[in-house]
């Protein structure tokens, strides 16, 4: 898969836009500020591709991305506590109408801070993708902010957490590119699978 040919498409504010779902999709999920735009752009090779944002909760839209032959679709970050409540009801409206829609998910990496354990919000998202049957990877982000003995602590840590429903998970670095090239080989396989499944 050619990571390099990337464009935005479209931002859905509401699930009414949401977009046929006539590719791939890779689902990017987790909490404000976790680190879903600077995924992308370094799965990309792109510095803005995805707007990062300071703020967090500022990403209220489900934005998507065309990526060779399928899209990335980057859902607004949750737990943000000074959103309102009308704002947190629509944000949950918006990203249950995308997974009640028939679409064509490869995978969803839910994404995590690697410094800590997941959180509440994190694990009913991940119940939620294993009831409803849709596969997904955990990736534990900012992992350049551990030195390596509290890295080796977080990974068996995150061992214990997901060995028992099978849940992969990849340490990643926006800063310095750990795990990049292994999550560009399991989303190229996802989409792939996808394809030929079909």
């Amino acid at each position: 898969m050619n990571f390099q040919k990337a464009e935005f498409e479209l931002s859905a504010g509401k699930k009414e836009q949401l977009p046929v779902s006539n590719l791939p999709e890779i689902v990017f999920s987790g909490r404000s500020n976790v680190g879903k735009s600077s995924l992308i752009n370094k799965l990309v090779n792109r510095k803005a591709l995805a707007r990062t944002s300071s703020t967090p909760g500022k990403t209220a839209t489900i934005n998507f991305f065309r990526v060779d032959s399928c899209r990335f679709v980057d859902l607004p970050g949750y737990g943000y506590a000074k959103v309102s409540k009308g704002e947190k009801e629509r944000w949950a409206e918006l990203v249950e109408g995308y997974f009640a829609q028939n679409r064509r998910i490869s995978l969803v990496l839910q994404l995590v801070d690697m410094r800590r354990d997941p959180t509440a919000d994190d694990f009913d998202m991940m119940r939620f993708l294993l009831e409803t049957g849709v596969s997904f990877a955990v990736v534990c982000t900012k992992s350049d902010k551990l030195n390596k003995t509290e890295t080796a602590v977080q990974l068996s840590r995150y061992h214990e957490l997901f060995s028992q429903n099978k849940i992969p998970f990849y340490a990643f670095s926006a800063v310095s590119g750990a795990g990049v090239e292994e999550l560009r080989e399991l989303l190229s396989k996802a989409v792939s699978e996808t394809v030929n499944g079909e």
